[in-house]
This record gives structure tokens, C-alpha cells and sequence, in this order.
């Protein structure tokens, strides 16, 4: 595709794609021309370089987080609805919670989901440092939550590669074993390599926010 038939917003879609299939070790410009039938200098034309493009694919993705009514459904629904919208979208594209550490991703995304939330808290009732003290605790929860796949996805991109997937997780069982909790869960539908049970996000969110409401003024 020509440089000038190439759009900036082309480019940042195929970019968010690459990201998802490849992770951050997989974004080159040579491969993101290749998937858009362009020259790799054409993109860098447009973007000017891959950690700016990093940065426009974030802005990208923060887009996707709704913006719940905290008026119309409550500041609890609200903080829950977009929890869970964020969370969703990080498992979506583990990627940013790798960049989140070596590049600068904040943008207009990025601040829409920040403001909205402080509006959310404000609405309970925080004002001042409490409002961005529950905005951090639930971002950061929600962030924690998030690292776990993504490591794991980068992971099992590498170990796909090297092709010795069945040889780690057999050692890691064998590690488990050595523990009597862990080797309890070896063979069950629970988990002895991090990974929390089902619907544990849910469970620790809605811990979270009730920790959150004896700090509400009265």
C-alpha cells in the first residue's frame, strides 16, 4: 500500500492486531508494513517511530472501556462495570501491561478512563486524595489481576517457539509435588502455578469496594 494511501488510523488497527497475535517483541515496522502490503518506511512516514506507535495503539485500546452512569446505575455498579471493562481489555491485549514498564502510553484513552472514574468516586462521595486513593486501589487490583496472563501469554508465545512447552510444565508439576498444598491440587481443577479459581477477580473486586465504603464521608 502506497505511503500516501496509508492512513494513521490503518496503521495503528493492524498495529493493535500484530500486538495481540505477537506481543511487544513481535511489533517491527518491517512486519507491520508487510501485513498492510506497504513498505516499512511508509509507516514510519506516518508514525514516526515504533515506541510512538506503541503509544497510539495503547490510546487505542483505552477507547474500548465503557463509560458507565454512576447517576443512573449507582457508584458501585459504575466501579464494577468499568473494573471489569478494564480487566476484560487488558486480558484482550496483554501486551500493554508489558509496555505499561518501558514505554509512555498515556493519552487522550488513557485520561478519558481516568477522569471517568474519579467522576464515579466522586459521585459515592470521595472528594480530594480519598476520590484518587479508590481510584488507585481498584486500578492497581485490577492491574494485578491482569499481570498474571499476560505473563503467561508472553510465555507461551516463547515456549511455542522453542517448542518445549510439555517439558516446563511437567517441571513445574514436579516442583509443585515437593509442596503438600500444591501437590494436593496436582490433577484437580485447582491450580498450583499461580493461577487464581474461577471467578476470583470477581470475589477480591467485591471485597475491595466494600473495603472501600467505611471510608465514605457520613
Amino acid at each position: 500500500m502506497p505511503r500516501d494511501t496509508l492512513t494513521r488510523e490503518q496503521i495503528v488497527s493492524a498495529a493493535v492486531t500484530l500486538l495481540d497475535d505477537e506481543g511487544l517483541e513481535g511489533l517491527n515496522m518491517r512486519a507491520l508494513g508487510k501485513r498492510l502490503g506497504s513498505a516499512a518506511t511508509a509507516v514510519y512516514w506516518h508514525v514516526g517511530s515504533k515506541e510512538n506507535l506503541i503509544g497510539l495503539a495503547a490510546d487505542e485500546v483505552w477507547h474500548e472501556i465503557g463509560l458507565p452512569d454512576p447517576d443512573r446505575v449507582g457508584w458501585r455498579a459504575a466501579a464494577t462495570a468499568m473494573a471489569g471493562d478494564l480487566y476484560a481489555m487488558l486480558l484482550r491485549h496483554p501486551w500493554l501491561v508489558q509496555a505499561f514498564g518501558s514505554y509512555v502510553t498515556y493519552g487522550p484513552g488513557k485520561a478519558r478512563h481516568d477522569d471517568h472514574s474519579l467522576a464515579i468516586y466522586e459521585a459515592a462521595g470521595f472528594t480530594g486524595a480519598r476520590a484518587d486513593q479508590a481510584l488507585a486501589a481498584v486500578f492497581t487490583y485490577v492491574l494485578g489481576n491482569a499481570l498474571g496472563p499476560a505473563a503467561a501469554a508472553g510465555l507461551a508465545r516463547r515456549l511455542s517457539r522453542d517448542g518445549d512447552t510439555a517439558d516446563v510444565r511437567a517441571q513445574a508439576a514436579e516442583v509443585a509435588a515437593q509442596f503438600p498444598r500444591l501437590r494436593a491440587r496436582l490433577g484437580t481443577s485447582q491450580t498450583y502455578d499461580g493461577e487464581a479459581p474461577e471467578n476470583s477477580f470477581e470475589f477480591g473486586l467485591t471485597a475491595l469496594l466494600d473495603g472501600l465504603t467505611p471510608y465514605l464521608p457520613t
